[in-house]
């Protein structure tokens, strides 16, 4: 019913670098774009009505019913996206690359869209300077997934069909609302690269695990300096890389 608000399936896809692409450029990108994208959710089985979409000029707003199971998506439907994106870029110049953001929660539904704080959260997700710039470090990948912190402890943690967990890297990220931890991932890569690092953005942290011993810090080391934490650690891990780069 229009004015309450429903628990959905966000998914929130942007295309990488859409800004450079000239205005005879744009058409065909968002036609190669609802092609890949539309596909995977057919061929994982996900059709309206079950399935609510939204025009974003360079990406598509989607909104799934609660009936849609979670890890159909996170599973089969990123499979099958990845897929159709290595096929539709098979020989093109300028490959389709796609940041995918992704969360559950209440969706409100009115005349003009779908609105909410979940929708916003996916759609900061996936257009986040960290999922840029995975995407850039990730050489020749079609796709970045970024899924909330919510997502993953619920549905992603335990697998499933095509669902590894293991494959995600968790970050601590910094959006308008303020600092959040996420989950990325790199279809087709054991673990997403590590983002390259620019003078104006914070630089993506990887979020300290939490255990019943306490806090452990994981410090991938690349050449020489401190290691500084603002708070206890109980564990640090470090991984040492070789000299300075």
């Amino acid at each position: 019913m229009e004015g309450e608000a429903a628990y959905g399936f966000i998914v929130n896809v942007d295309a990488q670098g859409s800004g450079l692409l000239s205005d005879t450029e744009k058409p065909e990108m968002r036609s190669r774009l609802y092609d890949v994208t539309g596909a995977a959710f057919e061929q994982a089985g996900i059709r309206a009505p079950r399935l609510y979409q939204e025009d974003r000029g360079d990406g598509i707003l989607s909104v799934l019913a609660p009936e849609v199971p979670p890890r159909r998506v996170v599973g089969e439907w990123l499979e099958y996206l990845h897929q159709n994106l290595r096929e539709a870029n098979r020989g093109l110049k300028t490959p389709l690359r796609l940041r995918a953001g992704l969360h559950i929660g209440p969706v409100t539904a009115d005349a003009h869209g779908r609105s909410g704080r979940a929708v916003d959260l996916a759609c900061r997700l996936g257009d986040c300077g960290t999922a840029k710039a995975v995407l850039v470090a990730a050489h020749g990948a079609p796709l970045v997934v970024v899924a909330s912190d919510r997502l993953y402890e619920d549905v992603i943690r335990a697998g499933g069909r095509w669902v590894e967990p293991e494959h995600y890297r968790r970050y601590t990220v910094d959006l308008k609302e303020g600092r959040t931890a996420a989950y990325f991932m790199v279809p087709g890569l054991a673990q997403p690269p590590e983002p390259a690092r620019s003078g104006q953005d914070t630089p993506p942290r990887p979020a300290p695990e939490v255990t019943g011993d306490g806090v452990v810090m994981n410090n991938h080391h690349h050449g020489s300096g401190q290691f500084i934490a603002g708070g206890r650690i109980d564990t640090i891990n470090i991984n040492p890389q070789g000299g300075d780069r």
